[in-house]
């Protein structure tokens, strides 16, 4: 879909979801807007129509996400904290208001889908920021000053294997959340007559899936055997 200052937000946000997002980043509103065109609502929020075209083309673009071979541990550590865990910080919480929303509107309609996925969510939620805060604080630094100079050794390969195979097991249990949301939600597909916010929430649900596969992946399966092999030389 070609976005102009005269689309419709209610046509954007239906076949644009990842619009949304750069909506309620600037305080848009974006449900029950009818015809109102993109530039309308722009220009009551002082807000450049070209600039927010530009951001939401950005937004739905592909992303580049793998880390590179070549990159020092250093490097791909900077790189998952720049690409997942920073705006997952942002993230999670925006889906967690949206959710709350849902629930709140549709959750005595589908209370069988709605109910189990807030609740699955809200846990995802709660246990992820406290791995990020693990990696962050503590295995990343260790795995930079390993790389910057440390001696290695079986002992001390020994001694982070061990918080290496915690935070695999912690991705292990988001890969089941994951996997229960993505069946409660069928794949991720709204309701046919969903609201914007409902379907922004699915979409956004799916990208958060997409985003943690290679999240994971980045880290059990480039930067923790790495690391591994870096403390045993």
């Amino acid at each position: 879909m070609d976005i102009t200052p005269q689309t419709p937000i209610s046509q954007l946000v239906t076949q644009v979801p990842a619009a949304i997002a750069v909506l309620q980043k600037l305080g848009v509103e974006f449900c029950c807007t009818g015809n109102t065109p993109l530039s309308a609502a722009c220009a009551h929020h002082g807000i450049d129509a070209d600039r927010v075209i530009a951001d939401i083309n950005a937004a739905r673009a592909p992303r580049a996400s793998g880390a590179l071979p070549e990159q020092t541990l250093t490097e791909a550590i900077a790189h998952i904290q720049q690409r997942y865990h920073g705006p997952l910080r942002d993230e999670l919480p925006r889906l967690s208001l949206m959710l709350a929303k849902v629930v709140l509107r549709h959750g005595e309609r589908l209370r069988d889908v709605l109910l189990p996925l807030q609740e699955t969510f809200e846990q995802f939620h709660d246990e992820l920021l406290e791995h990020m805060a693990k990696e962050d604080q503590g295995i990343f630094p260790a795995i930079a000053a390993l790389e910057a100079g440390g001696s290695g050794s079986p002992a001390v390969a020994q001694w982070l294997k061990d918080p290496l195979d915690m935070l695999v097991a912690d991705h292990a249990g988001a890969e089941t959340a994951l996997a229960r949301m993505r069946v409660l939600t069928d794949s991720y597909t709204p309701p046919a007559d969903a609201c914007p916010t409902f379907r922004g929430l699915y979409y956004g649900l799916a990208e958060l899936e997409r985003d943690m596969q290679m999240h994971i992946h980045l880290e059990n399966d480039i930067l923790f055997p790495r690391a591994l092999a870096r403390a045993r030389a």
